[in-house]
């Protein structure tokens, strides 16, 4: 599962790999890698505001770094978040069901006495 947090921007099989992104930035991209990178920022706004936040950093040898500690701090809120998520859920107790079953059944044997009482 951990091979599968490496990639902050891939989604699925067409989104944009991570190494050309490093690349692009880099100033190292081929004319293809750079063309796709553009098409990529061109048709998403969250590729091309994460792009233009990432040329503003003035050390480009810290992309990979930068990017290994979004990707683990992603991880880390994701599980705090399934965490949490898990906490909040009702846990399914079989007698919990059985409790309310049975208030329910004596609130209508109840009223059911009541009204055969005042009936009288």
């Amino acid at each position: 599962m951990p091979g599968d947090l490496d990639d902050i921007l891939k989604d699925g099989p067409d989104e944009l790999d991570q190494q050309k992104l490093i690349n692009y930035l880099e100033g190292k991209a081929s004319a293809e890698e750079r063309h796709e990178v553009e098409r990529y920022m061109a048709d998403s706004n969250f590729t091309n505001d994460a792009i233009e936040g990432l040329q503003g950093l003035k050390d480009k040898k810290d992309i990979n770094k930068l990017v290994k500690d979004l990707n683990r701090q992603l991880h880390q809120h994701i599980q705090e978040r399934k965490k949490h998520k898990e906490k909040r859920r009702i846990k399914e107790d079989p007698w919990v069901y059985l409790a309310i079953i049975l208030i329910l059944v004596l609130a209508i044997i109840s009223y059911i006495i009541v009204k055969k009482v005042q009936m009288r």
